[in-house]
């Protein structure tokens, strides 16, 4: 299948070519002859009721320093120049990023869009968890003080992080004793204009946060993050240390219950995460982690997910 295949990504000088998904998706998209488009949310227009994009033509190599190479700048008509759009520009929400996913609409799935952007929109990454009760931790969103010092009271050990954050940034755990926590939520409140979420602290934490990859709604690979010695955050951009790890029956259960959902909602690429027996968040905007399951166990997950779009076509 020979297919036209725009990026909307962030800056792609800026990605690390070891282990971006997107940069992999890329490679093999051209090692199947599609050809490549590059551009970012701010070149994207809708007018008389055509989607377009300033973009480039693009081309991929695993060579450090030197891994892409534009064509040039043209305006083109996502609704009839490109087969597929992947919308992979990193969280957090913000407007910019909702509009986008409102502009897409007009052309989804004609012009097939992954994520599907309106699911996309309706399930930012720690609120979409809410669907599945039985499968998370003990959890709170609220702006309310009384709310949090009543959660804390209840299980004692907290964590407390932005509603729309990623990567790990402004995680804290709170302990029963901790006297800063009405200094945090003042914090929050000032700099966040959306409630924040507080969760039950996991101490299983400590044996890893396994990222989880469903492609079409099925569980095709892991790895294990494990945070660094004296730290609560897993995530590999605060020092976490992905290693190789199997699925748990536990595990396969929480991927079986929520793979329906995510097949209607057309989220063909999701990266799940889990804390001990608890499914702690559900990322649908630019999910990670394909580069370094692939080096653990060979599981080439941009082929697995290429093969999902081109059936879907």
């Amino acid at each position: 299948m020979s297919l036209r295949v725009a990026l909307q990504m962030d800056p792609i000088e800026t990605v690390d070519i070891n282990g971006d998904s997107t940069f992999a998706l890329g490679l093999e998209a051209e090692k199947r002859g599609y050809k490549l488009y590059h551009y970012g949310v701010d070149d994207l227009s809708f007018q008389d009721g055509k989607v377009t994009a300033y973009a480039r033509s693009l081309t991929l190599r695993r060579e450090q320093g030197n891994h892409f190479s534009f064509g040039a700048m043209d305006k083109i008509n996502l609704g009839e120049d490109v087969d597929v759009i992947l919308m992979r520009q990193d969280p957090p929400f913000h407007m910019g990023y909702i509009t986008a996913t409102h502009v897409l609409e007009h052309i989804h799935p004609k012009t097939l869009v992954v994520n599907d952007p309106a699911s996309v929109r309706n399930a930012p990454e720690k609120i979409f968890l809410t669907r599945f009760p039985d499968l998370m931790p003990p959890t709170l969103i609220t702006s309310n003080r009384r709310d949090v010092e009543q959660f804390r009271a209840e299980y004692k050990d907290i964590i407390v992080k932005p509603l729309y954050g990623n990567g790990g940034a402004g995680v804290f755990r709170i302990r029963e004793d901790d006297q800063n926590l009405n200094s945090l939520i003042e914090m929050f409140q000032e700099f966040y204009p959306e409630p924040f979420i507080v969760q039950k602290f996991l101490p299983e934490v400590v044996k890893g946060d396994k990222r989880i990859i469903l492609v079409d709604g099925k569980a095709v690979g892991a790895i294990n993050r494990v945070p660094l010695e004296g730290e609560v955050r897993s995530n590999m951009h605060v020092g976490g240390e992905a290693r190789q790890t199997q699925l748990t029956d536990r595990e396969m259960q929480i991927c079986d219950a929520i793979g329906p959902t995510l097949r209607e909602l057309g989220l063909l690429f999701v990266g799940i995460d889990v804390i001990g027996d608890y499914l702690t968040e559900i990322n649908v905007t630019s999910p990670t982690g394909i580069q370094e399951i692939q080096r653990f166990d060979g599981t080439d997950i941009s082929a697995l997910l290429w093969d999902a779009i081109e059936k879907r076509l």
